[in-house]
């Protein structure tokens, strides 16, 4: 694709029809590089939401890279998961890409509290398992907040904006807190503090970012206050994220809620400032959801197909810039004649068996982690880190660390077991059998 992408302005209002087939009822909602309009299908009628993207707002050299987030929010959409708004197609219009998705015409979960609507355990629930489809799949939402949590006509509630909003936010925390756009401002209530303020190993974004996200909304909604007091302007962002690292929140506030004691051990464990204390999973989570009031059951959906081993073991790309990819693990062993394969970042002057590109970052080492087979037992081990031999101690660690999930793997390495999700920087590779 050209890095110079060409496209013209296109602003709809009621009425007129987007690509020759969408009539426009009304805008649902407007941001930095998207806008969301509720629009009805000829010829059968069927009402869908229909996301935009802004491509005209957005710099020539910007735009291929959007484009690429935006395909991967419509992917993401396809999950088949009952607590995730659906993408049902996507398109063009003088340029500028559309997403067709699920309308859900409930507003959003904070209008549905507001409103007395809302059963909050049953929508925690049903959140969580939301968090789970993303979490196996090997995404992670990056900006859950109850704006992003939409309302079905039947009262559930399932996610949204899983795309773009994440990538302009880690963008964010690259700048750190100074010149904060105000459209985008409000998510740092939300954001944990190894994504405010990353150290080593807090580049690689795990399903533990959204563990926090979570507990700040559920205290929100419980209590109608921010755990870490107020933030109305960028004046109040320091002491609000100073009181999230030192876990400095109200207990008392909470327990003043309605059934607010039963919430504590979840949102404790949702707020540590230490991911590797916090909640690690959903699954975790909803172990401590309270009890619904309501007589509805959130159902359990199946577990993702995987495939099952049958030659080899596989490596497939979730997240990154080559979505998609499959490395079969057993097939490049036999190629190499060794035991050992290495992953890193791509480079011409280290050859690893598993490169991995890395355009708009550089989280990934170039000796990031290493992969051994023991073929007796027919197991793979994976080992943060690479053999150097210019290294003080002949093993170089990587720079931001390796993860299983939301567990970090040493040098003396981890399992690996089918279906397990490995984070390496901003990419996320699913453990798969062929």
């Amino acid at each position: 694709m050209s890095a110079y992408i060409s496209c013209d302005r296109c602003d709809f209002h009621a009425g007129e029809v987007i690509d020759g087939k969408y009539t426009v009822e009304r805008p649902l909602g407007e941001g930095t590089f998207g806008k969301v309009y509720r629009v009805k299908r000829t010829p059968d009628g069927r009402v869908f939401a229909l996301k935009l993207l802004k491509l005209w707002a957005v710099e020539a050299l910007e735009r291929e890279k959007l484009l690429k987030r935006f395909d991967q929010e419509y992917e993401t959409g396809l999950i088949q998961s009952d607590y995730l708004v659906r993408s049902y197609g996507k398109g063009s219009v003088m340029g500028n890409p559309y997403i067709l998705m699920e309308y859900c015409p409930g507003g959003d979960l904070l209008q549905g509290v507001e409103a007395g609507k809302i059963d909050l355990a049953q929508a925690a629930s049903e959140i969580l398992l939301g968090l789970k489809s993303l979490h196996v799949n090997g995404k992670v939402h990056r900006d859950l907040k109850p704006e992003n949590v939409l309302i079905r006509a039947n009262g559930s509630v399932a996610l949204t904006d899983f795309g773009i909003a994440g990538d302009r936010n880690k963008r964010l925390t690259e700048r750190g807190l100074m010149g904060v756009p105000k459209e985008v401002f409000g998510t740092y209530a939300y954001m944990p503090p190894e994504q405010v303020n990353p150290r080593r190993g807090d580049a690689t974004v795990l399903p533990t970012t959204d563990m926090f996200s979570f507990g700040v909304m559920m205290y929100q909604l419980l209590t109608c206050e921010l755990p870490f007091g107020s933030l109305n302007n960028e004046s109040d962002l320091y002491q609000y994220v100073t009181r999230g690292k030192n876990e400095n929140w109200s207990r008392e506030l909470l327990s003043r809620a309605d059934r607010g004691s039963s919430w504590l051990p979840l949102i404790e464990g949702c707020l540590r400032a230490d991911f590797h204390q916090r909640i690690q999973s959903a699954d975790s989570a909803l172990a401590l959801v309270p009890p619904s009031g309501k007589s509805g059951r959130v159902v359990q959906e199946l577990p993702a197909m995987i495939p099952e081993v049958k030659e080899g073991v596989a490596l497939r790309v979730m997240q990154g810039e080559e979505f998609g990819r499959i490395y079969k693990l057993n097939e490049l062993l036999r190629a190499g004649r060794k035991r050992l394969l290495t992953l890193g970042r791509d480079d011409d002057d280290i050859h690893n068996s598993v490169p991995i590109k890395e355009i708009e970052s550089s989280y990934v080492s170039r000796r990031h982690c290493t992969l051994e087979f023991n073929p007796a037992a027919g197991t793979w081990l994976l080992r943060d880190g690479q053999w150097d031999a210019a290294a003080p101690t002949r093993w170089k660690l990587s720079t931001n660390g390796t993860y299983i999930g939301s567990a970090e793997v040493s040098m003396n390495g981890t399992p690996l077991n089918i279906g397990d999700i490995i984070s390496i920087g901003d990419v996320k590779l699913r453990v798969e059998g062929y």
